[in-house]
């Protein structure tokens, strides 16, 4: 008998690239979401922020593996926004109403230190510093799940996810609105581009948190595309796709005070995982266009 997975936030930006890879590893998928969407799942709406229809929804399903994307990320407010906290203690709910085997959690680089300028690949082993209210929510989220797993028995995984893009990506966004100005034929305005970044498209990190999920990996997994690129080169590359590079503004506007060098160590999801796709940035780009 397949195991039963449900996926939290299975309508979101990340959760609904993980629906289809997550059933062709096998697993009897349900997916919740407050307004149920499309894809091969049996699928409930429920808010999870309310803890009866949370603990409901566990006693319908009895999952055996979850999977947890949900999360309020309204992009320009998801950094500070007080949600954070209500996520952090509805999904410390979630996780001890839970009665499987395996949870899976995503976190965010935004939980690592972003001090100094060093331009090395980040591992799991990278100190725990977070700038932002949301990191810190992650960050302390990642701590409660792994007290958990070990006190019962649960197998704990808890993904750190660095740079999106991909279908559905909010408007104002690098991806998308650079694309949405060149096809209306205006400038396309963005920072200096010298920051190197590591950019994944969500069908990428879709596929790569289903291999995260079906193994039996533990603690926490940058699932990324381990791949430095500058933020010059993506915008370059939208350019050519849309064959609009002459309206490409690059330094009109100020960078964000932000490292230089943000880029995962991915040897874990690769060697332990064995997740060793290669992220095709340009090919999915176009696949935008």
């Amino acid at each position: 008998m397949p195991e039963r997975l449900l996926l939290t936030g299975a309508s979101g930006f990340v959760g609904r690239a993980m629906l289809a890879p997550l059933a062709a590893w096998g697993f009897e998928l349900h997916a919740v979401a407050r307004r149920p969407g499309e894809g091969a799942a049996t699928w409930h709406a429920a808010d999870l922020l309310d803890e009866g229809a949370m603990r409901a929804l566990l006693r319908d399903v009895r999952p055996a593996v979850l999977v947890h994307a949900a999360w309020d990320v309204t992009h320009g407010k998801f950094w500070t926004a007080p949600e954070n906290a209500a996520w952090v203690e509805a999904s410390t709910a979630l996780a001890d109403a839970f009665a499987g085997r395996r949870l899976v959690g995503l976190g965010s680089c935004a939980e690592y230190d972003w001090a100094g300028e060093d331009a090395a690949p980040w591992p799991e082993t990278r100190r725990i510093a977070p700038a932002t209210p949301y990191g810190v929510a992650k960050a302390e989220l990642c701590r409660r799940w792994m007290a958990l797993g070990e006190r019962r028995g649960i197998a704990v995984a808890w993904a750190r996810l660095f740079h999106l893009f991909g279908p559905g990506e909010h408007p104002d966004r690098l991806v998308p609105a650079v694309l949405r100005a060149l096809r209306a034929g205006r400038e396309a305005a963005t920072g200096s581009g010298r920051p190197i970044r590591d950019f994944a498209s969500t069908g990428f990190l879709g596929r790569a948190l289903a291999a995260l999920a079906g193994s039996d990996v533990v603690g926490p997994v940058n699932v990324a595309s381990g791949q430095p690129v500058a933020i010059r080169a993506v915008v370059e590359a939208i350019g050519r796709i849309a064959g609009r590079a002459d309206l490409l503004r690059l330094g009109a506007l100020p960078d964000r005070a932000e490292p230089a060098w943000i880029v995962a160590d991915t040897m874990r999801l690769r060697r332990e995982i064995g997740f060793t796709e290669c992220a095709d940035l340009e090919g999915d780009l176009a696949a935008l266009a």
